[in-house]
């Protein structure tokens, strides 16, 4: 019966979770599986997750749908670890984020009205968020940011966080005139400090940056995403120039290769 639940293409979620649960069979599954824990697939996880950003930005949906799939094959790999240790199930991880979607959004399941602008639901929905860190004994002001989010995006949320109780600067000209003072700190330990105090300046530095990019209403993560992007389509252009000419990267100078990126930079018109 389990045989034919696994080739059902038409079975849906079931026939996932089947399939992980032969993967993690102690007698018939696979090796590599039944020795992963939690810790060892996390970083799969976000690695996944990565990808599924990288599909999107690409516009690539036929590469989406099959990363959407990796993302949900890691939900049902913790859920089928926690279902062995007697922690929680698939249905109850579910149960828990369909009780959760329900509770914070008492405008489209409750009887609050949804007569409320943008700004009042954000408003709302960060004081239920309060009401559940509360409940969860996180009574700190940044308890509950995530110590495993990359560093820029959790130094934002750090930053947006502070900001709900008054920790903030008035505009983004105060932030502008932060970060002129930390790159001035960063020089100066540069010339007259060591490692340990040069990365620490550098760090600072970043930090304002990502809170600068909050102020400006740009997400620091996605912006470097796209620069990310931008960096390596353009460099991409130069190395297709350099085989035009015969030439590999490590064949050419900085010169020829900065001439060249600006001819990438006018050829899409910027």
């Amino acid at each position: 019966m389990a045989d034919d639940l696994i080739h059902d293409q038409n079975a849906g979620i079931e026939r996932l979770l089947e399939i992980m649960r032969r993967l993690r069979d102690p007698q018939t599954g696979c090796p590599w599986d039944i020795e992963q824990d939690f810790d060892s697939i996390a970083p799969y996880t976000i690695e996944e997750a990565y990808e599924v950003a990288d599909a999107i930005e690409r516009r690539d949906w036929t590469d989406l749908e099959g990363e959407l799939g990796d993302l949900l094959l890691q939900s049902v790999y913790h859920t089928a670890m926690g279902e062995e240790a007697g922690l929680f199930s698939f249905q109850s991880v579910v149960r828990t984020i369909s009780d959760k979607m329900v509770a914070r959004h008492p405008h489209v399941f409750g009887d609050e009205s949804r007569d409320k602008s943008a700004e009042q639901q954000t408003r709302d929905w960060e004081a239920i968020k309060a009401a559940e860190r509360a409940g969860k004994a996180q009574r700190g002001t940044l308890d509950g940011v995530a110590v495993g989010l990359p560093a820029l995006l959790r130094a934002y949320k750090l930053q947006k966080r502070a900001a709900r109780v008054g920790f903030d600067w008035p505009d983004a000209s105060h932030v502008i005139d932060k970060i002129r003072e930390e790159a001035a700190e960063l020089v100066e330990a540069r010339d007259t400090l060591g490692p340990d105090e040069i990365a620490e300046e550098f760090g600072d530095l970043m930090f304002v940056m990502a809170n600068l990019g909050r102020h400006l209403g740009i997400e620091p993560e996605a912006a470097l995403r796209a620069a990310n992007s931008k960096f390596t389509r353009r460099f991409e252009g130069v190395e297709a120039k350099l085989r035009a000419r015969g030439k590999k990267p490590e064949d050419s100078d900085l010169a020829e290769m900065d001439a060249l990126w600006d001819e990438v930079k006018r050829d899409e018109g910027r």
